[in-house]
């Protein structure tokens, strides 16, 4: 199940929480209305691949309404026009160079923005305690970003004349950020199966450059800090919520945990030689047989969604000049786990903004992202298979081979391998490099 079809069903919904919530002015329909052409206009809709989109806004708005009512904190009216615009934009920043907004940028923004300010003052909102809420948002709440953000809201506290001298209304407004922070952690998980989950932490490892063997153990951590840590506030929250949308949170987090016991048994039969990953060069009668075209397309499903090379899948993998080294479990008939696929740069269409000076010269080979099962990552079959693949494109007399990879990975080939940049791309990090066969 997933609540939200789109983000038209989206805005209604919202919209039907707000007459419930007795916003039924027009200024908060124009915000809502305001934030969507933002998010689209600036090229964070739903076709952005990073876990900060319209989505996500929408979710965190909608699921601050939804869940309003828990017993923990008791929200005035007026409490629920401060969330609900806190909600709307805690999450904004046009100027993003990575995908995880900075919150100075969000405050920047909804400060300086004359549309926001007009219908904020509509509203008869106080914007110092908006920027407290959005402060309160920072993740994670410790060290430095929490000294920082504590510094920031002392000082809007100070400003604001509704909470200056009211040091019980200061707390009152910390409670609802922490409500508001805990609730943009749950949202997106509360309001769809295990598969929409795992899908957003894809984007979030995609768009926060992580090696893709970080992505359970991380969403494994972060559940259990949420549940450990946030406790007090995250039992009301999840009280209050549908049985359905309870199941969706605990079907994730209990999948996540899952997963990732597998992830530690297949590294421990690794350590203790249980296990071998074998990359293997496969033969023409072995790439036209549909079930192993099928593994191969499983495996490639597991990527994040920009790094799937779906056009003409099987045609290529019949193709006899694509290159393709797989990885299998303990011989060369083994299940396969992972694999390396590529050719000729002229049969690729890349990313508009990538100019390669070789394209058209036939001297330059293209290695799709290589694509490993989860729970394989980290253990060098993927390095295994990428050194097989340049032994045959140099057979092949390629001279140059072009992938995209993570920054700080292209960064550590530079010396080892003389790679270069040909595109940067930000806010993902995933870029587009060259080396000399």
């Amino acid at each position: 199940m997933q609540l939200f079809a789109n983000t038209q069903v989206m805005r209604n919904n919202i919209l039907d929480l707000l007459i419930e919530n007795k916003l039924e002015d027009d200024c908060y329909v124009e915000m809502l209305d305001y934030t969507i052409d933002l998010f689209e206009s600036r090229g964070l809709g739903r076709d952005y691949y990073g876990y900060h989109n319209i989505n996500h806004e929408l979710e965190v708005t909608y699921f601050s309404l939804l869940a309003s009512k828990q017993e923990k904190i008791k929200f005035t009216h007026e409490d629920v026009k401060y969330l609900y615009v806190a909600a709307l934009f805690h999450d904004f920043d046009p100027e993003k160079s990575v995908d995880k907004p900075h919150e100075e940028s969000v405050l920047k923004f909804i400060a300086t923005d004359r549309k926001l300010s007009q219908l904020i003052k509509i509203a008869n909102i106080d914007l110092e305690i908006i920027k407290v809420l959005i402060l309160r948002t920072t993740y994670p709440w410790m060290g430095e970003l929490k000294k920082n953000a504590e510094e920031q809201i002392k000082q809007c506290f100070h400003n604001s004349e509704l909470t200056r001298n009211n040091v019980e209304f200061q707390k009152h407004i910390m409670d609802i950020g922490w409500y508001l922070t805990v609730v943009d952690r749950i949202s997106g998980y509360a309001l769809g199966d295990f598969s929409k989950a795992m899908e957003m932490a894809k984007m979030n490892a995609h768009a926060l450059a992580w090696r893709p063997s970080l992505i359970v153990r991380s969403a494994v951590a972060y559940f259990e800090e949420l549940l450990n840590k946030e406790t007090d506030m995250v039992k009301p929250v999840l009280k209050i919520l549908s049985n359905e949308m309870r199941k969706n949170f605990f079907d994730t987090v209990l999948s996540f945990m899952r997963i990732r016991q597998q992830e530690i048994t297949i590294q421990a039969d690794c350590a203790y030689k249980n296990l071998k990953l074998v990359p293997t060069i496969e033969c023409m009668a072995t790439r036209n047989d549909p079930e192993f075209i099928n593994s191969l397309h499983d495996i490639l499903l597991e990527l994040p969604r920009p790094l799937q090379f779906l056009d003409n899948f099987e045609k290529s993998v019949k193709d006899p000049d694509t290159i393709i080294t797989t990885l299998r479990l303990n011989g060369k008939q083994g299940e396969i786990v992972g694999y390396a696929k590529g050719g000729s740069l002229e049969n690729y269409n890349l990313r508009e903004e990538i100019r390669d000076e070789n394209y058209g010269l036939g001297n330059t080979v293209f290695l799709e992202p290589i694509a490993v099962k989860m729970g394989y990552w980290g253990l060098k079959g993927g390095s295994e298979m990428r050194h097989m693949f340049v032994m045959q494109a140099h057979s092949k007399k390629f001279k140059y081979l072009t992938s995209f990879a993570l920054r700080d990975v292209i960064n550590a080939r530079i010396e080892k391998e003389q790679a270069e940049f040909v595109s940067k791309f930000d806010p993902e990090r995933w870029d587009y490099y060259r080396i000399r066969i």
